[in-house]
């Protein structure tokens, strides 16, 4: 399994400081397409990073509280936020960890690319889950495991990657609706190099009322 400090707090206070900025600044595009699809209400972005998608949210009409291990990844988005006059909630928090308090209820969770580890993944999808109020929607994009099929794209970690469907199983179709259980196709250039064609995993599930 991978290394566990990748899911420490020094882990990513480390990355944070080490760059000026670690992602792109822009919001997950699946993010975008499904959330604009939603009436805007109370949305919870978990694993928020330096705030690109809590920043679109708010700036869409969300009342938007964010959550990340990093309190140097979550003081940068507060100013990516402060300068786009925005008033976004942020919590510092683990959704790994023991005793975690739960988060609230939201009409949108989202959570996007946030590795979970094989042993943790169903407590992980669980308190995501439980965060999601009754007729709400949570959204998880993963990198699929298709993409490992693509040397230096990403990290040769397998275990770190997953299908949709097999986050799914997870969920109590009784009290859940999947509207979208998918691997949907992109281009990407990474590192300068080539455009290839990379996967997500995309699940996007309803809870029912």
């Amino acid at each position: 399994m991978a290394g566990n400090e990748m899911f420490t707090q020094e882990f990513w206070d480390q990355r944070y400081g080490r760059h000026e900025h670690v992602w792109s600044g822009r919001p997950n595009p699946h993010l975008v397409e499904h959330a604009s699809a939603l009436t805007p209400g109370r949305a919870l972005d978990v694993g928020c990073g330096e705030g690109a998608d809590a920043v679109w949210l708010a700036e869409h009409g969300w009342t938007v509280t964010a959550v990340d291990i990093s309190p140097v990844g979550l003081e940068r988005a507060a100013g990516h936020a402060r300068e786009a006059g925005l008033t976004i909630t942020w919590r510092h928090a683990d959704l790994f960890a023991d005793g975690t308090e739960p988060f609230g209820a939201y009409e949108l969770v989202t959570s996007q690319y946030l590795h979970m580890p094989p042993n943790l993944r169903e407590r992980a999808l669980g308190r995501l889950a439980a965060a999601v109020a009754p007729g709400g929607s949570l959204l998880v994009v993963s990198h699929h495991p298709l993409d490992l099929e693509i040397p230096g794209l990403r990290p040769n970690v397998p275990e770190l990657f997953y299908t949709a469907s097999e986050l799914a199983a997870h969920l109590d179709r009784s009290e859940w609706e999947i509207v979208l259980d998918a691997a949907p196709e992109r281009t990407a250039r990474p590192h300068g190099g080539d455009e290839v064609t990379i996967h997500d995993a995309v699940l996007l599930a309803r809870q029912r009322r």
